[in-house]
């Protein structure tokens, strides 16, 4: 049979869908985290918005508790970036990144690692650590006492993408502060991450939170390379579409494809959203034109919103004289059943951000 071809509304209300974006779930901020795969962290506040705009009645005190019960981690995973992650998936998937990591850290540092024993500075920062949590900033000032002469930078590089590390919570409002103590995984969690799942399990388990898709999505969202192999292997177990363009998109025979008509409440995305970031094509969620307009020169993902199922604009908060105010810039004029959406939504979004100000307001930006 010829596969069925899917519109890009019609992949937007699967996206939208798996990711709890159609409506808010009455499910655990545990469960959350492992059905979306973990939840990017470049940045303490994003995780605990991206839960937010997810569950209902999400409080922040759940997600911090996680993190302070050593239930969910902050660590360097999916494309070399940070992560949160129940402690139970990182201590199964962190092995099977290892080989992306390693290659990301070869293609980052190039020339840099001549001369640099990855072996050895993973032993010795293994021991600093052993020592007490350290941020970043002393574990590169302690390697410099043995290798003075070494490229500091390159030096934190190699360990942070090949010494299972976590973040260590703090008290801070979003469980860390800007500079965070890192820990071992085998220090903070008690064991050390195993040799890793199949990467079809991982393959899957982005089918299932980010689907349908193609190889090339799949490697976007974890930097794995093979990945066209390892759907080959699977293509008994899936099912098969086409998009627009003609890609072949593979999906879990059962997992939710709504109609493309159904709606899609305006929705608050927080910076760095994995549901921005996880598809080589990201038409499903967000027109190509307006992707310059959500990263930044210093490679920022902005916070945006959702209208329609798709990116419509930037959003941000500012405190003036302890009042919080919240101002949206869409990138085109918005209908006004659409505006009172945003501002009743975004009310509820400042004071989650700011619960001790002394007002809360939302304006709009001229688009």
């Amino acid at each position: 049979m010829k596969p069925e071809t899917l519109s890009r509304t019609a992949l937007n209300r699967a996206l939208l869908a798996r990711q709890m974006m159609l409506a808010r779930e009455a499910v655990a901020p545990l469960v959350a985290v492992e059905r979306l795969v973990g939840l990017q962290a470049q940045q303490p506040q994003p995780p605990f918005i991206g839960l937010w705009t997810r569950i209902a009645g999400f409080e922040r005190e759940s997600l911090w508790r996680l993190l302070h019960d050593r239930a969910v981690v902050r660590s360097t995973l999916m494309r070399g970036t940070l992560h949160l992650m129940s402690a139970a998936d990182y201590l199964r998937i962190r092995g099977t990144l290892q080989p992306m990591l390693s290659a990301g850290m070869r293609a980052v540092l190039r020339d840099r690692l001549e001369g640099l024993d990855v072996e050895g500075l993973t032993t010795a920062a293994r021991a600093v650590f052993h020592e007490r949590p350290r941020t970043f900033t002393e574990l590169r000032t302690a390697l410099l006492e043995t290798v003075p002469e070494a490229d500091e930078r390159a030096m934190g590089f190699a360990v942070r993408t090949h010494l299972p590390l976590v973040a260590v919570p703090d008290d801070s409002s979003w469980g860390y502060r800007a500079d965070p103590d890192f820990a071992t995984a085998e220090s903070w969690l008690g064991t050390v991450p195993g040799p890793g799942v199949p990467a079809q399990e991982l393959v899957l388990r982005y089918l299932a939170g980010f689907g349908p898709a193609a190889a090339v999505d799949v490697q976007a969202w974890s930097g794995l390379t093979g990945v066209r192999d390892q759907l080959e292997a699977l293509r008994p177990r899936l099912k098969t579409f086409r998009d627009d363009r003609k890609r072949e998109l593979f999906d879990l025979p059962e997992a939710p494809r709504p109609p493309e008509e159904t709606p899609a409440p305006v929705r608050f995305l927080p910076g760095f959203d994995n549901i921005i970031l996880s598809h080589a094509d990201r038409t499903r969620i967000i027109a190509d034109e307006y992707r310059p307009r959500v990263t930044t020169k210093n490679l920022l993902v902005l916070p945006t919103f959702l209208v329609d199922g798709f990116v419509a604009g930037t959003w941000k908060v500012m405190i003036a004289k302890k009042a919080a105010c919240l101002t949206l810039s869409p990138f085109t004029a918005l209908a006004k059943p659409a505006k009172a959406e945003l501002a009743e939504e975004g009310e509820q979004l400042v004071r989650f951000i700011e619960p001790d100000a002394v007002g809360w307001s939302v304006k709009f930006a001229a688009a």
